[in-house]
């Protein structure tokens, strides 16, 4: 159909997602990620077509004891044509029972969440 199949921003989200939450919550010391995704909703703004670069930008919206929401935009030629939200868990690895965000985690993500988005003339490459 010469368009990006649905499932392809999935995988955007994804990368974009991991891409993000690595800024704020480093691997555990094994090498993993102590935060798992519950929650994915994805609204489809306009078919988007190759080729071309794509382009993911992400936020913090929500932050809570264990969890966070974060929210994404997938941009290809300064078109959104995608958007997301994602509830994210701080778990332990072991037990794979949520616990509470580490405090300089928290307080990372807090100065994040008081920070306004980019806009498209301000963003950084």
């Amino acid at each position: 159909m010469g368009h990006i199949n649905n499932v392809a921003y999935v995988a955007y989200m994804e990368a974009g997602r991991l891409a993000y939450l690595l800024n704020f919550m480093p691997p555990s010391q094994d090498g993993g990620v102590n935060y798992v995704l519950a929650n994915l909703n994805i609204n489809y703004l306009a078919e988007m077509h190759f080729p071309g670069p794509v382009l993911v930008g992400g936020k913090t919206l929500k932050l809570g004891k264990s969890s966070l929401t974060t929210g994404y935009g997938v941009f290809k030629d300064g078109i959104c044509f995608a958007t997301a939200t994602c509830v994210n868990v701080h778990i332990d690895r072991e037990t794979r029972k949520s616990k509470p965000i580490p405090a300089a985690v928290q307080q990372a993500l807090r100065a994040e969440l008081a920070q306004e988005p980019y806009s498209q003339t301000d963003r950084p490459d």
